[in-house]
């Protein structure tokens, strides 16, 4: 038991705005009260609810594929030193698995989801996510360009296709499903894209990207899923996308969906030399329909590398910069690319794209639908948070940043003009609540009665970047994990799936195709529970 005493709290679930209380826990759980066990005076800290990173990299054959790519990186990376409670490790942009956890847990952060798994590689990604220390984890399956989905689209046999999604789903113990550039890997296995989205992909006469992408949003709410499509929009990183985004947007009317990393997809501009910014035209929108959330996908100057399973975009980066490529073929499934990058400010493209995260974050009215995330790796790595939330908190320290644009640079952007500053209530929605909410985890981003007693514990500091990457104290299901930026106790965190309702018949549908087509058997193709301890079930609310 413990009681968390005289720190001011900020728990936005439950409309509590920096009000001095107590927070008691028992047996993992926030609970109302506690008379006996340890007392943490937290008085002059500011307390938050555990941080929820709703969409990121962190495991599987594409996170692999760049750490093997970069041992560049590695070698330049701190290493974790092996004591009584951590693993020896390497940090850098692709973190051993164990060390992600650690370096999570460090910033306050206690929930992650992994944004696009392959089903075919799905129990290699789970072998993973079981080995990330401390944070609890689920998964988005890649769907947007299954040929056995589309196959059914083309023939307009919706019902089987929801049977399918349904049974993917539960086959590779996910949490819902990612629709990664729709269409448009596809076409890259015909050396081509689909960026028209009422254009018929490659191969097919009926199947745009607009219907892959209406299709599997209201499968989605058919199935009720909890959490909406996770959606990568076509035409990402391109000049002039935003036209692309908005009719996306406009398809998605009546269904619920998540529009990933929207900064990638909020430019205009006719090319790269006249990329400027589009983001009062998508908050515009965004603002005004509510079916709809997102996550920023912010960009921070710097090294990373860049890691989609968007194969043409990846190829296009490669012929823009020169740099080292890999791309994976996951048979009728999906693709992946991996190409390091540098942000710069003196560059046109970056410049913009580190503005327009920003411009997003501060031009979308509600904090609760606009989550804090950098696509990790892609636009920087997640621990890098901090710099982004200082950024969002001080008006003058965002000057200062942008003086190191150039003035042709300055001049296609907004945020110059934008003088809000977050507050620490909507820094704690943006990275714990709202995230929470989206994911449809109500156990999670909050310090109610009953809620998980995942929490942190800052120092506050004028210094906002220090105070959240060096938080007092980490609990995690009521154990201190973090005590002064170190590792106190490691637990290990749980995985989230859901159950679907489907029909069983599908299965019979489905062997021939992996008798024809699959290098893997169909016995072997789903994962097994077992590979899943103490794992937590979530029901669809809507299952037909």
């Amino acid at each position: 038991m413990l009681r968390i005493t005289g720190g001011r709290v900020y728990d936005p679930a439950n409309g509590i705005n920096g009000v001095i209380k107590d927070v008691c826990i028992a047996d993992g759980r926030v609970v109302a009260d506690v008379t006996d066990g340890r007392t943490i005076d937290a008085t002059g800290l500011v307390v938050f609810p555990g941080g929820v990173d709703v969409h990121t990299h962190v495991a599987g054959g594409s996170v692999n594929f760049a750490r093997g790519m970069t041992p560049e990186d590695h070698r330049r990376a701190a290493a974790f030193v092996r004591s009584q409670s951590l693993r020896s490790g390497i940090g850098g942009m692709t973190p051993t698995t164990f060390a992600t956890g650690y370096l999570y847990a460090g910033m306050g952060w206690t929930t992650v989801n992994e944004a696009a798994v392959p089903i075919l590689f799905a129990k290699h990604t789970h072998e993973e996510l079981r080995d990330i220390p401390i944070v609890d984890k689920c998964s988005m399956i890649l769907m947007a360009n299954n040929e056995i989905l589309l196959d059914l689209l083309e023939a307009g046999e919706h019902e089987r296709a929801r049977h399918l999604v349904a049974w993917q789903i539960w086959a590779s113990k996910a949490y819902g499903i990612k629709a990664v550039n729709p269409g448009g890997v596809v076409s890259w296995k015909w050396g081509k894209n689909s960026s028209q989205l009422s254009s018929p992909i490659e191969g097919y006469r009926n199947v745009t990207p607009g219907t892959i992408v209406s299709g599997l949003a209201r499968i989605v709410d058919e199935l009720g899923l909890p959490h909406p499509l996770h959606l990568h929009c076509n035409n990402l990183g391109a000049p002039g996308n935003v036209s692309t985004t908005i009719e996306t947007m406009k398809l998605l009317e009546g269904h619920r969906a998540h529009m990933a990393h929207l900064q990638y997809h909020a430019y205009g501009g006719d090319d790269w030399h006249t990329m400027c910014s589009a983001t009062p035209k998508v908050a515009e929108y965004f603002n005004a329909h509510p079916n709809l959330t997102a996550d920023a996908g912010a960009v921070l100057f710097g090294d990373t590398v860049t890691i989609t399973a968007d194969g043409p975009w990846q190829h296009l980066l490669y012929k823009l910069t020169g740099r080292k490529w890999g791309n994976l073929d996951v048979e009728n499934e999906t693709g992946c690319g991996i190409v390091p990058y540098s942000y710069r400010p003196n560059n046109l493209v970056n410049a913009v794209q580190w503005a327009v995260g920003l411009e997003l974050m501060l031009l979308i009215d509600d904090p609760w639908r606009l989550h804090l995330t950098t696509d990790h790796p892609n636009g920087a790595c997640f621990w890098r948070y901090p710099e982004i939330i200082q950024l969002l908190m001080n008006a003058d320290f965002r000057k200062d940043c942008l003086k190191s644009l150039t003035p042709h640079a300055r001049e296609r952007i907004f945020l110059p003009d934008i003088t809000r500053e977050y507050t620490l209530y909507e820094i704690a929605i943006i990275t714990s609540a709202g995230p929470a909410r989206a994911l449809a985890l109500p156990q999670k981003g909050q310090l109610g009665v009953g809620a998980d007693a995942d929490l942190v514990i800052y120092h506050e500091d004028k210094d906002v970047a220090k105070m959240f990457s060096h938080p007092r104290y980490v609990i995690k299901a009521g154990e201190v994990v973090v005590e002064e930026g170190e590792i106190r106790n490691v637990v290990e965190g749980r995985p989230f799936l859901v159950q679907t309702t489907y029909d069983p018949d599908i299965e019979g549908y489905l062997r021939p195709f992996f008798e024809s087509y699959y290098t893997m058997s169909f016995e072997n193709y789903p994962v097994e529970m077992s590979r899943l301890e103490k794992a937590e079930v979530f029901e669809c609310k809507r299952a037909k």
